[in-house]
């Protein structure tokens, strides 16, 4: 029997919980799990190009612990994922729009496009999802 996919939606900008995003998405994907991760509402700020990792992120009540202890940042964590594991990302459509953003807006070489909820949820629907 195959492992299902993971389908993580990460709607959250604090650092925890786009720090476990980042730790499930890589460790699924370099598990030869297939992950499709949907970044939507306040954490797609944290995936905006340029931004120093500093900036990225709301405080959380595990952040100045992950920071301190020189965690990896879960944007390289999610680079790395992709890079050994299958992994799709894709940000949310409607988000971008509400932000008049395009994809150069995005970190480059980590987003596959964007897509709508209703796909991502129905999608999701041959597999284990997870919001954060």
């Amino acid at each position: 029997m195959t492992t299902p996919p993971l389908y993580i939606m990460l709607c959250s900008a604090d650092r925890d919980k786009i720090q476990m995003a980042g730790m499930a998405a890589s460790v699924g994907a370099v598990s030869d799990r297939k992950v499709h991760l949907f970044v939507s509402m306040g954490a797609i700020k944290a995936f905006k190009t340029g931004l120093p990792a500093s900036d990225r992120y709301q405080p959380s009540p595990f952040s100045k612990e992950l920071q301190s202890a020189g965690v990896p940042d879960p944007l390289e964590l999610l680079k790395q994922g992709k890079m050994l594991g299958e992994m799709q990302v894709h940000a949310c459509s409607m988000v971008i729009d509400v932000l008049g953003w395009e994809m150069e807006s995005l970190e480059e070489g980590l987003f596959d496009g964007v897509m709508g909820l209703t796909k991502f949820l129905s999608d999701a629907e041959q597999g284990q999802l997870i919001t954060l």
